[in-house]
């Protein structure tokens, strides 16, 4: 066997800046933008295909570059090619050392990259556990992670930052149980233990409430923004009169606005409970949208460059420029749905609706497959005179 050689030198490994390195022959250091440093070996198996029938390509982690030296990852990777040619996947042959928490948990998020929505879920669940576990039990093999090293990186995140540490838990969670399936540990998983034990304690779930203004302030606010001529004061105008989402209406463009029928239609994708939602449109809100027509953009509330939307961050800056600190843009949701309750007196199902809200059961939703947009029209014609009755 010759030695095996490469274009990267130890040097090299230390010093690269962050990107996608080859050694040659498949294998390749990767350097994240925050300068950790880990080898990935791409293999084509023979015979094997993958989901739209070419040839199956994978990437495997061997491990950090400060655990695993520059022969040792040449040595690995050459394994893994040849068990690729013999038509065998690594996977599930790769003769194992056990890998430690840090690189198996690199290891499920390479694997797990394709089936996350955005880049920055994927970016988030590897932080978590970089941030919190890594430091911790990143070095330890995955068979040797017991409750104890659980405890370790749950307890000082626990009560402090308690969402942050029970997606942290879930996290841990999947990669001990990934190890489990490989065959890598056996029996339950320390995480669901020690929830089941409940040694931490009980931390009372706050809702998070999106700080509201009082629905009776919102008229005298809306005044004021009417006098504003920027398209965000004009986009959060709209905001406030549909009770939408920003990001609903930020993304919304002139095919999904009928202006005979006075409607906007939402597709799917766009919504995030993932059904079409109908908006009613009223005087107002036309009023708003007639003049934006003049900017023929691809989207009503055109931002910075052409043809894109306002940034996401446009209402919420504006809200701080008024003076408006406390409050955020997506209150305004709770503004109206209190309204609708203490002053329209509005039937639950038909402000939920309004709201875009799945309601009740499987079964009441059966039973209510309309989406009530007559009653809902009237309900938001309503919401419009209340809060611009103060600048008619």
């Amino acid at each position: 066997m010759a030695a095996l050689g490469g274009k990267l030198t130890k040097r090299l490994v230390e010093n690269l800046g962050p990107g996608r390195h080859g050694d040659g022959a498949g294998l390749y250091l990767v350097v994240d933008p925050s300068g950790a440093r880990r080898w990935v070996v791409r293999v084509t198996v023979k015979g094997q295909k993958n989901r739209k029938g070419a040839p199956l390509r994978t990437d495997f982690g061997l491990g950090g570059a400060d655990v695993v030296s520059l022969p040792q990852a040449r040595e690995r990777a050459l394994e893994y090619r040849r068990m690729a040619k013999a038509g065998l996947n690594p996977r599930f042959n790769a003769k194992r050392e056990i890998p430690t928490f840090e690189e198996l948990a690199r290891q499920v998020h390479i694997d797990r990259l394709p089936t996350w929505k955005n880049p920055k879920h994927a970016q988030q669940w590897l932080n978590t556990l970089r941030d919190y576990a890594f430091p911790k039990i990143g070095r330890m093999p995955v068979d040797t992670i017991g409750q104890p090293e659980v405890l370790m990186c749950l307890s000082p995140v626990w009560t402090a930052k308690h969402e942050t540490a029970t997606r942290l838990a879930q996290r841990m969670k999947t990669v001990l149980d990934v190890a489990k399936s490989m065959g890598l540990r056996s029996g339950e998983n320390p995480v669901t233990a020690v929830k089941e034990a409940e040694v931490l304690p009980k931390v009372k779930a706050r809702a998070q409430h999106h700080d509201a203004m009082p629905w009776q302030d919102v008229p005298a606010f809306y005044a004021e923004l009417a006098k504003r001529s920027a398209t965000a004061a004009k986009a959060l105008q709209f905001t406030i009169l549909t009770a939408c989402r920003t990001s609903e209406v930020l993304g919304m463009t002139w095919p999904e606005v009928d202006l005979e029928a006075r409607l906007w239609t939402i597709p799917s994708e766009r919504m995030k409970g993932g059904a079409t939602h109908r908006v009613p449109l009223t005087d107002e809100m036309i009023a708003i949208l007639e003049p934006m027509k003049a900017m023929a953009s691809e989207y009503v509330f055109e931002g910075q460059k052409r043809h894109s939307p306002l940034s996401n961050m446009s209402m919420l800056m504006l809200l701080r420029r008024m003076g408006r600190n406390a409050f955020t843009v997506h209150g305004f949701r709770s503004a109206f749905r209190d309204w609708a309750a203490e002053a329209a007196g509005a039937p639950r199902e038909i402000a939920e609706t309004a709201l875009a809200h799945q309601v009740g059961s499987e079964v009441e939703r059966a039973y209510a497959r309309s989406d009530l947009l007559e009653h809902r029209r009237t309900l938001m014609a309503k919401w419009s005179l209340t809060v611009t009755k103060q600048h008619h």
